[in-house]
């Protein structure tokens, strides 16, 4: 006859479905993190050329590329050992993970930083934009994905769960991001980008050294003692604490932005964009002062209905916010319109050529370090024997020392091919 189980008997056997010790591969785990924590010969040069393929990932904005990178990468062990090395008490070997670690970080930022110094796309891709804000998602992330980790090494048979775990804490990306910052002068990428990659070692560390206590793996003997435990516990919670309070200033504002776009958003559907109003620009400005910056074409809105609309705005929580709303535009005059376009397109021709030249500034400083400055100009010629005008680009350039002539040509061909110019004469100084 078959005993009826208590409740009690049920919350245990359901507790039991959470066991990880029945299938805990002790020897082969303390084999594989001492293993993985050397950085040297093959995992040295395995982590180099994963650091480039991860850069050029970046820079061309190719998330496959980045995920084939992050695959290859040996970056994870030295982090994983740390954990692995307070949760045992092996303060020796802590120190060689740590030391290691360094190693790799350095590398991998010298590395990255050389790269992009010398390659010609210089712009931040949105994959280099996304590693320089990290939150507490990322420390949630990295938390995680650190446990899973600890827990797929541990068992006898690994699965593929190692795989999806060095994905997702992606420690590679911030750390290209970082050299970008270095490479670029920029203060700002390099810290945000670095801070990313610290978040994410410390908690991949914290949840190795919490789920190897859980497992009760061996302690050394001769590491830590007894009174240093509870210290190092102490100081780990204090460091973890110290380092997630930026995160989570971060993440709120992120979220308080995304608040406030939503709502903004909504307010303005609500009450411009009609049959009779179009919104033909719109910026909505979350920093600092708060604003709401409107264009609009149609039927021009009376101030009355417009001061009407402005006092709803507490009704979408939006107290304090300026709402600016441009409608001369609106204008009747067909000529107003047309300058008001025209001036658009001129501003933003203007822009893009001064973005097209300053990319050719950066390339001609790799492709020519003779050539001190230039100047590119339109100008006319007037052609006496057919007497009329004729209008060429002027390309005139200062040399520390003399280039031969077929540089010159190969020059001047190559900055009519790139600027999209007809015709270029080309004058040294």
């Amino acid at each position: 006859m078959k005993k009826e189980q208590t409740p009690y008997s049920k919350i245990i056997n359901l507790l039991e479905l959470f066991q990880l010790n029945e299938d805990t591969d002790e020897v082969g785990t303390i084999e594989s993190v001492r293993k993985g924590v050397e950085f040297r010969g093959t995992n040295l040069w395995t982590l180099i050329f994963a650091i480039f393929i991860a850069s050029i990932g970046l820079n061309v904005n190719s998330t496959a590329v980045i995920i084939g990178a992050m695959l290859i990468s040996p970056l994870m062990g030295p982090i994983v050992g740390a954990g692995f090395a307070v949760g045992t008490n092996d303060f020796d070997f802590l120190k060689r993970c740590l030391r290691n670690l360094g190693i790799a970080t350095l590398v991998s930022i010298v590395t990255s930083t050389i790269y992009f110094s010398i390659t010609p796309i210089n712009e931040a891709q949105s994959e280099l934009l996304a590693r320089t804000t990290p939150t507490i998602f990322d420390v949630l992330i990295a938390l995680f994905g650190g446990a899973t980790g600890i827990i797929a090494n541990t068992r006898k048979e690994k699965g593929n769960a190692i795989a999806g775990v060095a994905i997702a804490t992606a420690l590679m990306p911030p750390l290209c991001t970082a050299g970008y910052g270095l490479a670029q002068g920029n203060w700002s990428f390099f810290l945000g980008a670095f801070y990313l990659y610290f978040i994410n070692s410390i908690f991949i560390a914290i949840a190795t050294f919490v789920f190897v206590r859980y497992l009760n793996f061996r302690k050394v003997d001769w590491g830590l003692y007894k009174e240093q435990e509870a210290k190092v516990r102490t100081y780990l919670m204090i460091f973890a604490l110290i380092t997630i309070i930026p995160s989570i200033y971060t993440a709120w504002e992120i979220v308080q932005s995304s608040l406030f776009k939503s709502r903004a958003n909504l307010f303005i559907t609500q009450h411009f964009d009609s049959q009779k109003t179009k919104i033909i620009e719109k910026n909505i400005i979350s920093e600092g002062k708060k604003k709401i910056e409107l264009t609009l074409i149609g039927a021009k809105i009376s101030e009355e209905n417009l001061q009407n609309i402005k006092n709803k705005l507490p009704q979408y929580k939006l107290e304090n916010v300026e709402l600016s709303v441009l409608q001369d535009l609106s204008s009747p005059n067909p000529e107003s319109l047309k300058y008001e376009i025209l001036s658009e397109i001129y501003k933003n021709t203007n822009v893009t050529e001064e973005k097209k030249l300053d990319q050719l500034r950066k390339e001609l400083e790799i492709l020519y370090p003779e050539l001190k400055s230039f100047s590119l100009t339109e100008s006319k010629e007037f052609l006496s024997t057919e007497n009329k005008y004729e209008n060429f680009h002027l390309f005139l350039t200062h040399w520390s020392r003399k280039p031969p002539e077929r540089d010159k040509e190969r020059l001047r061909q190559f900055v009519e091919i790139r600027m999209g110019l007809e015709k270029i004469k080309m004058m040294l100084e």
